[in-house]
């Protein structure tokens, strides 16, 4: 493996760039691996060259309604859990012209109407989050470039529960938090249920599905336990 910085990975992205159009470029990985936080290290990298847009595919999560609706709470994040279509168009639509996207806030759980945001005339889009590994026909999303962040479970285990327990603890003072509802536990409770969490749920659509996009992403870097990246 080869150590490489994030200023480094920016370099070989902006390298694939036409002049005149938008690269579009996914981030995926397991929950909790780090997508967001490399998206935002890449996109400082590459702001004084242009344009730079972060996009977050929970945006395109269908509404918790919608999910309590079809019974898919408990495969949030899983493939038919995202409005797939949509997100392929606003995909698409990002290397032509103006496209609104959705946001998604992780203290209410939900879709958040009110922050969804429209952008234009980006030199790079950085798509990061789940629902970018290919389908069941072997089918990537409208994507120029594809990063996939491995790891090793014990590691992105230990980031998920850092994760969780920081909602949890802030959900002390924000009784609008979706993790307010969790307060009553222990904080032994509270790590034992985030275990079963992603054992439930994060684990098998890590294995089953976000992993497929390893094997067919055009970058593959390895974050180790201290952060570090590596290029496979």
């Amino acid at each position: 493996m080869t150590p490489i910085t994030p200023a480094a990975l920016a370099a070989r992205l902006a390298a694939h760039r036409q002049p005149g159009e938008t690269l579009v470029v996914g981030i995926t990985g397991a929950v909790a691996v780090g997508k967001t936080t490399l998206a935002r290290q890449l996109a400082e990298a590459l702001a004084p060259a242009g344009h730079v847009e972060i996009v977050s595919t929970d945006g395109f999560l269908k509404p918790n309604a919608v999910l309590e609706a079809q019974g898919l709470m408990m495969r949030k994040g899983f493939p038919e859990s995202f409005d797939a279509p949509a997100m392929a168009a606003a995909l698409a639509g990002l290397k032509s012209g103006a496209v609104t996207v959705p946001a998604y806030s992780h203290a209410i759980y939900d879709v958040d109407p009110a922050a969804g945001r429209t952008i234009s005339g980006a030199d790079v889009v950085l798509v990061e989050g789940l629902g970018l590994a290919p389908g069941e026909m072997g089918q990537r999303p409208p994507l120029d470039l594809l990063v996939y962040i491995d790891t090793e479970e014990a590691d992105v285990l230990g980031w998920f529960l850092d994760r969780f327990m920081g909602l949890w603890e802030a959900a002390a003072d924000d009784p609008a938090s979706f993790y307010a509802r969790f307060r009553h536990m222990t904080e032994a409770q509270a790590r034992d249920f985030a275990v079963q969490v992603w054992n439930g749920i994060n684990r098998p659509n890590w294995l089953e599905h976000i992993a497929r996009a390893k094997p067919v992403a055009d970058i593959v870097v390895k974050k180790a336990a201290d952060h570090g990246l590596f290029l496979l």
